[in-house]
């Protein structure tokens, strides 16, 4: 995770957020990075990244060092966006129930800071891998995995039932 400078936003507008997305695939491709979940807030982002190269660093140098790049071109600025080093833990895989909680952790974040409405569901948030985990595998981004979550959760496979039962649980874990 990473916050903006001084606490100030990182995003502006949809574009702002659309090309740090852009640019996490972007990342992904160069580094073999696979997504597991993210969350892009006014003034920080979180993500759920696995990293099967030992490359995070060169990777995510190249990532806050472009969209910065990115951001301040868009908008006629200049200086840091991004508030010193990034936070990284590591999340053990291993069936613990760790990386079920850091993945719900970061979906339900916006309803958290009450960026979706009480009766809204968790999806309305576009920016979140969370919609993306309710579309079919091929209308996903490549870089985005959800098998690891799905069974963190018990759900078998990426199906349409499987992704309606998932749903469920999140929005009951949301409300």
């Amino acid at each position: 995770m990473n916050r903006g400078d001084r606490r100030e936003i990182i995003f502006i507008d949809d574009a702002d957020r659309q090309r740090f997305v852009d640019t996490l695939g972007e990342v992904c491709a160069k580094t073999g990075w696979q997504v597991h979940a993210y969350v892009l807030m006014p003034n920080h982002f979180h993500w759920v990244v696995e990293t099967p190269q030992p490359n995070l660093v060169a990777g995510m140098k190249w990532l806050l060092g472009t969209s910065t790049s990115r951001f301040n071109r868009r908008h006629k600025l200049f200086g840091h966006l991004f508030s010193g080093r990034y936070k990284s833990l590591i999340v053990d895989g291993s069936g613990s129930g760790y990386l079920k909680s850091v993945g719900d952790y970061v979906h339900l974040n916006p309803a958290r800071a009450k960026l979706v409405a009480a009766d809204a569901p968790l999806q309305s948030f576009a920016w979140s891998s969370w919609p993306a985990y309710l579309l079919a595998r091929s209308k996903r981004s490549a870089w985005l995995q959800v098998d690891r979550l799905l069974g963190e959760w018990g759900v078998p496979k990426d199906s349409p039932e499987g992704r309606q039962r998932l749903e469920q649980a999140l929005e009951e874990r949301c409300g």
